[in-house]
């Protein structure tokens, strides 16, 4: 019995005189993890591998995983990291109504949150990292109506699940309702797309073009996978090139797109400084610090510290002096897959 009480001393001795060794190994190597509502499409791609990258450089164990648009695996998945010790997650959700349960989770085993380029409402986060998706909404919008001042607008937005697709959205309403109230511009569709898909955004605008026999003057679509999806549409028509298409994420396809003349613009957002930052603020986290957030956000409950990255518009003129300058796109990839007569000089 005397010897059995002696090895539980030094059990507990022994612990007690190793949790500090324990506690300097876990700030030392931090274990972070990074919840994708679906990595589908080169967006998401990018903001992977610059946060895996980064998050090494600083010697960060990190744990990625890849819900493929699913609620209920994305919060297993959430969970399951969780378990294997993760001490912040970084989360885009797929949509907000389970996002919160998400956070829930992670709260409840003191594992900080990290909210990734789509805010969760509701919910006590520690960080949210973005770019401005009003000043995005704007740009496109603003761009748009010097290419056409007037005429009939067909608007596609993404998912209705996705509160930032409200808010691009709202903001490009913005610009628009004076032109609008005016009656310079008609919006004849407005219309939300299933999970961003392009082949439904294809079929819409296809459906548009029909109904109003070719009648377009210009397409604001969110996002440069929605783009691509309408200018399908436009080229069947023999209306591409012809009718102005925003874009945005500076996607390889989209480029070459406005390389030849299809797709007006983009919106570039430095999604390898936003990956990159976001492993260094979650490593930060980790290791008991502050987040360097410059503003908050009101996420309907709480002001949440918050980082806001700066979009900037592509355009032909700037492909060069933007993206690939940066190295997010390389000309060599462009211009290979352009005609020979159409490259970029």
């Amino acid at each position: 019995m005397k010897a059995r009480h002696s090895l539980i001393l030094s059990a507990m001795f022994l612990a007690a005189l190793n949790a500090p060794l324990l506690q300097a190994q876990r700030a030392a190597k931090p274990k972070i993890g990074f919840s994708f509502e679906a990595m589908k499409g080169e967006r998401w791609q990018t903001d992977r591998n610059s946060f895996e990258t980064r998050a090494k450089q600083l010697g960060a164990e990190a744990l990625i995983r890849d819900a493929d648009g699913n609620d209920d695996l994305q919060l297993q998945q959430v969970k399951d990291m969780i378990k294997a010790g993760i001490q912040v997650l970084v989360l885009l959700p797929h949509t907000n109504n389970k996002a919160g349960k998400m956070v829930e989770a992670a709260r409840a085993a003191n594992v900080k949150v990290i909210s990734y380029d789509r805010l969760v409402l509701k919910a006590n986060i520690d960080l949210y990292i973005s770019f401005d998706r009003t000043e995005i909404g704007a740009m496109q919008a603003q761009y748009l109506l010097k290419r056409a001042p007037r005429g009939n607008y067909v608007l596609i937005e993404g998912s209705p699940k996705d509160e930032g697709a409200r808010t691009l959205h709202d903001a490009q309403m913005n610009v628009l309702r004076p032109y609008m109230d005016r009656g310079e511009i008609h919006v004849i569709a407005d219309t939300y797309i299933k999970d961003w898909l392009p082949s439904e955004a294809y079929l819409s605008t296809l459906k548009t073009i029909h109904s109003h026999h070719g009648d377009v003057a210009a397409v604001l679509a969110s996002n440069d996978g929605l783009a691509g999806g309408a200018i399908q549409a436009l080229r069947e028509n023999n209306l591409a090139g012809k009718v102005p298409v925003s874009g945005q994420d500076a996607d390889l396809a989209a480029l070459i797109c406005i390389a030849q003349g299809t797709q007006a613009m983009t919106v570039y957002k430095s999604v390898i400084n936003e990956g990159a930052r976001a492993a260094e603020e979650a490593v930060r986290l980790a290791k008991g610090e502050k987040p360097h957030a410059t503003t908050t956000t009101n996420n309907g409950k709480f002001d949440v510290p918050t980082i806001m990255l700066k979009p900037v518009v592509v355009t032909k003129r700037n492909i060069k002096a933007t993206v690939v300058k940066d190295g997010f796109q390389s000309l060599k990839s462009i211009n290979q897959t352009l005609a020979r007569n159409q490259q970029i000089k």
